[in-house]
Parts: C-alpha cells; sequence; structure tokens
C-alpha cells in the first residue's frame, strides 16, 4: 500500500498548487527528482529551498516524501509534522504522515485518517487504512464501515480481504464474507490459506459440499498442511464421506502427532459412528504424547461413557477439571493462583479470613468449598459437610453463579443423590447451555437412572459443543498464523 500511497500523493501535487508560483521552480524541480528516483538531489533542492522560505509547508512535504522513499521515517514524520503546523488541512501531508504512522502500527494514525476521510470521504486509501486499523483493534463493526467504503481499492490487497472478511465472519455475516474469501481465492490462487479460509467460511455458512469443492484442489495436490486435511475432514463428514474423513484426519495426525484437536476430532467421529473402543485406542496414543491436554481426558470420558464404563469416564472428568481449575469446563476464572499453588491449608486461611469482612461474596463461598474438595475429603466428613453449605451459600447468593451449580452437582454425585445432581446441572445449562461440565456430569448422575438412550443423546452433544469450541478457537489461531506468514502484498 505505501508505494501506491506515495505516488497518488505525488499525482496529486500539481493540483494542490494550482496559481502558486512561488517557490514553483524548486517544486517542479523536487518533483522531478522523485520521480527519477533521485532522492539525495530532491532533498538538497528542498532544503535550500526552505533556507530561502522555511514557511512554505509544500516543501516540507516533498521533503517528507523524499525522506520516507529513502526509509528515514523518523526524519519524514518530523517534515510532515512541521507542515502540517504551517497548514493543518494540507491533504498531501495528512496522507504523508498518517500513511508513515499506519505502518508502524501507531495509534496516532487514526485521528489524521479521520481528518483525511471528513475533508475527502471519497479517499478509498485512508477508508482502507482505517479499516485494517479498526480491524487490528477488534473494532469489527466499525472496520467493516470502512471497508465498505473502500471496496474498489481492497480487490487487489490481499491483507484487507482477509481482515474485511474476518470482521463479517466475527460478526456472524457469512454470506458476505464467502465473495470477500473467493475474491482472495482469485488473486491468491496459489496461497493454500486462501482456500482454507473460504473453505472455513462455507462451513460456517452450512454450504458443506462448496467447502469440500473448495478444498479438493489442495488435496488433490497432496498437502502436507495438518490444518487443511483435519477441515477437508470436517467437510467429508458433513456430506456422509465418512471413510475419507477418516483417512485424512489420519494423515492430519501422522504429520502432526502432537496436535491434541486432531486427537479430539477422531474421537468425535468414532462417537457418531459407534467406533468407541477405536476411538479410546487412539486417544491413548495421544494421551502417550500430550498428557496435560484436559480436552483429551474428556473425549475419551464421552467414549468411556458410551461403552457404559463409567468409572473411567468420571475419573477422566476429574482429570480434565483438574487440568484446568480456573477456568475449565466450568467458563469461570476466578483468579485461583493462590489456591492452586499446593499450599490448601494457607488458601483456606486467607480465604476464612476474607469471607469475615465480605460474608456476602459468593465467589469466596465458592472457592472455600472447592479448596476443600480438592483435598478430596469422605462424604461423611465436617469437611465435606462444610464444602456443601459453602456451595449451596455461593449459588443462593449468585443463582446463575455456573461454577457453583457445576460444583454442586459434583458433590451430589460424590454424596450418591444424583437426583440433586441432575437438577443443579439442569439450573447451571439454563443460564449457560454449552457448560461442559454440567453435562459431563449430568451423564455421570444419569447412569443410576439405567437409560441409556438419553446418556447417549447427552454424550453427543457434549462432542457437539466440543466441535464447536475446536472449531471457533482454530479458526482465530488460523487466522493468526495468516497474518504472520503472509508475504508482504505489493500494495
Amino acid at each position: 500500500m505505501l508505494c501506491n500511497s506515495i505516488l497518488a500523493l505525488l499525482l496529486s501535487l500539481p493540483l494542490s498548487l494550482a496559481g502558486a508560483q512561488e517557490n514553483a521552480a524548486d517544486i517542479t524541480a523536487i518533483q522531478s527528482a522523485l520521480r527519477g528516483h533521485q532522492y539525495d538531489q530532491a532533498l538538497a533542492i528542498a532544503k535550500s529551498s526552505l533556507q530561502k522560505n522555511p514557511s512554505d509547508y509544500r516543501i516540507w512535504t516533498l521533503q517528507g516524501i523524499a525522506l520516507s522513499m529513502k526509509g528515514d521515517n523518523r526524519a519524514a514524520l518530523s517534515a510532515f509534522h512541521r507542515a502540517l503546523t504551517l497548514s493543518p488541512q494540507y491533504p498531501a501531508a495528512l496522507r504523508g504522515e498518517a500513511q508513515l504512522l499506519f505502518q508502524t502500527g501507531d495509534a496516532r494514525a487514526t485521528p489524521l485518517l479521520e481528518r483525511i476521510i471528513k475533508l475527502d470521504p471519497a479517499d478509498q486509501t485512508a477508508q482502507e487504512m482505517l479499516a485494517l486499523t479498526q480491524a487490528k483493534a477488534d473494532n469489527c463493526e466499525g472496520a467493516i464501515k470502512h471497508f465498505e467504503l473502500s471496496k474498489d481499492s481492497i480487490q487487489s490487497h490481499a491483507a484487507s480481504l482477509e481482515r474485511y472478511g474476518y470482521c463479517l465472519t466475527r460478526q456472524k455475516r457469512f454470506d458476505q464474507a464467502i465473495p470477500i474469501f473467493e475474491q482472495l481465492v482469485a488473486i491468491a490462487p496459489d496461497r493454500s490459506y486462501a482456500r482454507y479460509d473460504l473453505a472455513l467460511v462455507q462451513m460456517l455458512a452450512d454450504q458443506k459440499q462448496a467447502a469440500v469443492q473448495t478444498l479438493d484442489p489442495l488435496i488433490a495436490a497432496h498437502t502436507s498442511d495438518p490444518d487443511v486435511l483435519s477441515l477437508a475432514s470436517e467437510a467429508d463428514e458433513a456430506v456422509g464421506d465418512t471413510p475419507n474423513a477418516v483417512s485424512l484426519l489420519r494423515q492430519a495426525i501422522v504429520i502432526e502427532p502432537t496436535k491434541a484437536d486432531f486427537y479430539a476430532r477422531f474421537a468425535s467421529l468414532c462417537i457418531n459412528h459407534d467406533s468407541d473402543q477405536v476411538g479410546i485406542d487412539m486417544l491413548n496414543a495421544g494421551l502417550q504424547r500430550i498428557s496435560n491436554d484436559p480436552s483429551l481426558y474428556v473425549a475419551r470420558g464421552l467414549l468411556y461413557s458410551e461403552l457404559a464404563q463409567y468409572d473411567k469416564a468420571e475419573a477422566d472428568f476429574q482429570t480434565a477439571e483438574r487440568l484446568n481449575p480456573a477456568k475449565g469446563l466450568s467458563g469461570l476464572a476466578l483468579g485461583l493462583a493462590e489456591v492452586q499453588s499446593g499450599h490448601p491449608d494457607q488458601a483456606l486461611a486467607t480465604i476464612r479470613s476474607q469471607l469475615r469482612t465480605h460474608s456476602d461474596d459468593p465467589s469466596l463461598h465458592f472457592l472455600l468449598a472447592k479448596v476443600l474438595m480438592d483435598q478430596g475429603p469422605a462424604v461423611d466428613s465436617p469437611e465435606f459437610k462444610e464444602a456443601l453449605h459453602e456451595a449451596l451459600t455461593a449459588v443462593r447468593l449468585k443463582p446463575d453463579l455456573v461454577a457453583g451449580r457445576d460444583l454442586l452437582a459434583g458433590i451430589y454425585i460424590k454424596s450418591g443423590q444424583p437426583k440433586l445432581a441432575i437438577e443443579q446441572c439442569r439450573l447451571a445449562l439454563e443460564t449457560d447451555p454449552e457448560n461442559q461440565s454440567a453435562y459431563y456430569h449430568l451423564i455421570m448422575a444419569s447412569r443410576t437412572e439405567g437409560n441409556k438412550a438419553e446418556i447417549q443423546e447427552l454424550v453427543k452433544r457434549l462432542s457437539a459443543l466440543q466441535q464447536d469450541a475446536r472449531r471457533q478457537e482454530n479458526s482465530k489461531k488460523r487466522y493468526k498464523l495468516i497474518e504472520q506468514d503472509q508475504p508482504p502484498a505489493n500494495q
């Protein structure tokens, strides 16, 4: 974008100088030197001219252009700033300074771009830069507005199309994002990330067959990108080609055997097709390489549940929660650093002390119950009874405290009260329908009812939630990876 922007800046100068004869010869000479890439000569003329007339903002602007062409951005910014001090609304100086600040991600570019657009709403370069700035700041709503006003400008700019499509996807405007990514594929046909992005948004828009067709050229070319293979596997499964889905996912695992997501996806395939032991075997292989990923334990727990091996399932679910206690499946991050520091006695003392002055704080009651339960008290022990009391107090003070409901469900399961556990799970899901912890507690509590069909349905729901969470997370990671790996576009 820089080269074209500077060129446009040069071409706009003669219009801005119409009728102004003072220093006209110097200006013409500087422009001629710049067009001939004779930057030192342009600077020499500018320096001489400014000694005669230091208040000529046009010469300062041309000096800024020459310095930026030489790569001396710091001095160029100083020259543009001096020009704007002399003429605050001079478009060429505004564009020059905004461009340099934009290139370095400097927040000072934003107000300059807004000034340019106010002076000339049709300036698509400024609209595009402002859109990119806002997209990078996660202001997708504002970015989309400016991308729409720079549609002609961005048609050949891969980075802008990528950001525009990503923002539309973030806003769940999938149908509008698809043509943006199609254009990205058109201008970058040899870049696999472009097809990956298009297929990903097609999957989100429920255009499964289109996603398969988008990825077909990459698969036919025997891609070694495991993310592409994984997405192609998901697309093939969605259109009913399970054998190919399994084959592609196996390839992804062979290429990248330490990525937990691929094993979890394989487990989902096994759940959907009643191949539970095959899935367990694959997860066992994964856990030999990645022993600390909670998603693998949840996935294996689901498969054990399908086989009615509930003790093994419960052990895996508990391991998953232990590996990710602060956020994990409950989705609540309460700052458990001290609680999980390996000093439970100190943690208990701290929480009890806080409760003396903040007795109505539901988070503190929840933390006390959790620390007590983390020590594995016997069901009939005073510690177990205190934990139950504190968890009940937490949800009484804050009925929508999902983590408290999850903890209570676990307590009731341990104490042999499945109906009360089920009640807590249902209440947790009313507040957070995607709460994975509530689902696996519900699976554990429901086993006593002997309703295998209901448990299988719960397993499939939890598996689907895991898949959705993985898809969203991988989409974000993939997008960041593209931005880092993408070569600079000649914009």
